[in-house]
């Protein structure tokens, strides 16, 4: 099977660290001609293809279209988005916030909403195909107690990956989901370790407790985004594939 960009330009969000810095190398590597990369921080990656480096809070109304302005003004054209910017904040019914709830729902699903409405807006209007790819979360199936507003900013992205994925099968844009599961990055390792007071080693502990010995590693998300990225995955559209270590429904 070739996994391959080659011409291909992506938007990929997040892109500073984790996850999206992962599938930003992987797309790279898979020949991609120019990558978009944002994140609301500074970007410093190494990689020799064409990159245009955006810093972009998407808490922001306006990021989403100038994210996609930056892309056309830089390189003419946008062939595929990667939403993989997201917040794991926590809260849950009796602790959780209204402005907790604004920042997770704008971050996790609102922005990435409109970033799919400019990006689908530029493939119609040029009558192109394109593929899109929203990171989303195991969560989605319902969530940890702790997580209530998180879980339901990913059910709501799940539902907007099908949502979109069916309004412009016919466009040829297609759109599909990966539900993370745990996944061993810099910033899950200082949530548990520092923020949660948890203490150093205890990811690595609980990833010792996994069926494969250990968590989802990032480099496996991004194989699996670039695949969905690729022309190799077509036709495929609609879909939220759970990258996880147990199967939904089966027994614990």
């Amino acid at each position: 099977m070739n996994i391959d960009l080659s011409g291909k330009i992506i938007i990929i969000t997040g892109a500073a660290r984790g996850i999206g810095a992962a599938i930003a190398q992987q797309a790279y590597a898979s020949g991609a001609e120019g990558l978009l990369l944002t994140d609301r921080e500074t970007i410093d990656l190494d990689l020799p293809c064409a990159v245009e480096c955006v810093t972009a809070d998407l808490l922001s109304e306006e990021a989403p279209q100038c994210i996609v302005q930056a892309v056309k003004a830089r390189f003419g054209r946008v062939d595929g988005l990667v939403n993989a910017a997201g917040v794991t904040s926590r809260g849950d019914f009796l602790d959780a916030t209204p402005g907790l709830w604004h920042q997770v729902m704008t971050i996790n699903a609102r922005a990435p909403f409109f970033l799919m409405s400019d990006v689908i807006a530029d493939l119609k209007g040029r009558n192109a195909p394109g593929s899109i790819v929203n990171i989303q979360s195991m969560n989605a199936h319902c969530g940890a107690s702790d997580l209530a507003i998180y879980s339901a900013s990913k059910g709501a992205l799940q539902t907007l990956t099908k949502n979109a994925a069916n309004a412009h099968m016919a466009d040829r844009i297609r759109v599909n989901g990966i539900n993370l599961g745990w996944v061993a990055t810099e910033t899950e390792r200082h949530l548990h370790e520092v923020m949660l007071g948890k203490g150093d080693g205890w990811l690595a502990a609980e990833g010792a407790k996994q069926p494969l010995g250990r968590l989802v590693d990032e480099d496996e998300t991004a194989r699996l985004a670039t695949f969905l990225l690729s022309d190799a995955s077509a036709p495929m559209t609609g879909v939220s594939m759970d990258l996880e270590q147990r199967v939904t429904g089966a027994p614990p």
